[in-house]
């Protein structure tokens, strides 16, 4: 299928993409060992009980190697609204422009699901920095911020973005 600009992404999820998210998420740098075991424990979720799991997913590979993905879903209880959970670019494709094409076609299907808003969580911690300058950089703003909400001194930053006001 091919989304966001020509992009060539796969939304359905298979049992090898579990450990492959996991090594991709791991090359980032980013995420604790907890971190990348939840990112692959989505997929095995999705995996085991469909859509009922809440967790959507695209996937781009590069020469049958995971080179990027996306996991989102909607928000129980809010209509319209979705959470942007995890976009990852392995580590050697990071400013390629990848990550912003996977966030365009999550926003698309998004759009085409009924969504009109998406949330992102990220870390106010110095390390990302670039994972901020990316959401703003993609018309994503700061919500809300939630004091020490992950440790001491880091705090969870809260960006949305509203789907009718972007083109």
């Amino acid at each position: 299928m091919g989304e966001g600009g020509g992009l060539a992404l796969r939304g359905t999820a298979r049992p090898e993409d579990v450990e492959a998210v996991r090594a991709l998420v791991a090359s980032t740098g980013f995420f604790s060992a907890e971190e990348i075991a939840m990112a692959g424990d989505l997929v095995r979720e999705r995996l085991a009980i469909g859509e009922a799991s809440g967790y959507e997913f695209l996937f781009h590979e590069e020469a049958g190697r995971l080179a990027g993905y996306a996991c989102f879903g909607p928000i129980p209880c809010a209509p319209g609204r979705f959470d942007l959970y995890w976009i990852a670019v392995r580590e050697d494709r990071r400013g390629s422009g990848l990550g912003r094409r996977i966030l365009a076609a999550c926003e698309e299907r998004i759009r085409r699901a009924g969504g009109v808003k998406i949330y992102v969580d990220t870390a106010s911690r110095d390390q990302y920095r670039p994972t901020r300058a990316f959401y703003e950089g993609n018309g994503y703003a700061v919500e809300a911020r939630l004091a020490d909400f992950y440790s001491d001194g880091d705090d969870k930053v809260i960006y949305v973005k509203d789907l009718r006001a972007a083109p």
